[in-house]
C-alpha cells in the first residue's frame, strides 16, 4: 500500500465515520478499488485510531467532566447507550464478520441506511438538549447503534436518526451520536488489537501506517465539527439520496458480475 493510497483511505475513514453514509462500507469499496482486499485488520485498526483521536479532541471537555464524575449522568448515558452494541457484538460477531468479508449485502445495507435517514428527516423537529436526554433515550439510540454492526449500515446515520425519533433537536442528535461513538470506536479497536496479537495481521510500512492514521484524524475532526453545524439548518435527505444511488449501483454491478 502506497502512502497516497493510505492518505486516501484515511480521508474516506475520517469523513465517512461521522457523515451518515457508513465508514465500513466505504472502506470496503476503497480497498477493493485499490486492490487492497487483503489489507484489512491492521489497516482498519490504525484508521480507527485516527478517528478516535479526532473525536477525543472534539469532546475533551466532556471527557474531563466524566473523569471527574465517573458515575455522573453523562457517563451513565454512554454506558446505557453502549450496552446494546456490546451485547450484539459478543453474541453475533462471528456471523457479522463473515457477512462483512463477503460484501454480498453491502448494496442493500446502503439502501437501508438511506431509508432510515429519509424517514428521520421527515419527523417533526424536537427540542431536547443534552441536559434533557433520558436513559430511555440513550438505550433507544444505542439499540440503533447496535444495528450498525452490518458493514454498510451507518453508525452515525442510525444514531442521529434515533435521536431525531426521540425528539432531540438536530444539533443535539449529532452531538450525542458522536459522543456515543467514543466507546464504540474504542471497543472496536480493543477487539482488533486482540486479533492482531493472535498473529492475524498484514505487513504495512511505517510511513503508510502513519499517513493513514494522520489523514483519518484530520478529516475525522473536520467531519465532526462540520456535521454538527450542518444539521442546525440542513436536511439529511442529501445523504439518503447519496447512499441510495451508491446502493443501487453496487447491486447492479454485483448482479452483472462486475463487482
Amino acid at each position: 500500500m502506497s502512502k497516497l493510497e493510505a492518505f486516501i483511505l484515511g480521508i474516506i475513514q475520517g469523513l465517512t465515520e461521522f457523515l451518515p453514509i457508513s465508514s465500513t462500507g466505504h472502506l470496503y469499496l476503497g480497498r477493493h478499488l485499490f486492490g487492497l482486499d487483503e489489507a484489512g485488520l491492521f489497516l482498519d485498526t490504525m484508521l480507527h485510531i485516527g478517528t478516535l483521536l479526532a473525536v477525543l479532541v472534539v469532546y475533551k471537555n466532556e471527557l474531563f467532566q466524566m473523569v471527574k464524575k465517573p458515575f455522573g449522568k453523562l457517563s451513565m448515558l454512554l454506558v446505557v447507550g453502549t450496552l446494546p452494541a456490546v451485547i450484539v457484538g459478543l453474541v453475533l460477531s462471528d456471523m457479522f464478520e463473515s457477512i462483512s468479508k463477503s460484501g454480498v449485502t453491502i448494496g442493500w445495507e446502503f439502501l437501508f441506511t438511506g431509508f432510515i435517514l429519509w424517514i428521520a428527516d421527515r419527523v417533526k423537529k424536537g427540542a431536547k438538549k443534552m441536559d434533557s436526554i433520558s436513559y430511555g433515550d440513550a438505550l433507544f439510540i444505542g439499540t440503533f447503534q447496535a444495528a450498525a454492526i452490518f458493514p454498510a449500515v451507518s453508525r452515525s446515520g442510525l444514531t442521529i436518526a434515533a435521536g431525531l425519533f426521540r425528539k432531540l433537536d438536530r444539533e443535539t442528535a449529532a452531538y450525542f451520536s458522536f459522543l456515543l461513538s467514543i466507546p464504540a470506536i474504542a471497543g472496536g479497536i480493543v477487539m482488533q488489537f486482540g486479533e492482531l496479537m493472535s498473529g492475524h495481521t498484514e505487513a504495512i510500512t511505517l510511513g503508510s501506517m502513519l499517513m493513514a492514521t494522520l489523514s483519518s484524524a484530520i478529516f475525522g475532526y473536520a467531519a465532526v465539527v462540520w456535521m454538527i453545524n450542518f444539521l442546525k439548518r440542513k436536511s439529511l435527505k442529501i445523504f439518503a439520496v447519496y447512499v441510495w444511488i451508491l446502493g443501487f449501483i453496487i447491486i447492479f454491478l454485483q448482479m452483472t458480475g462486475i463487482f
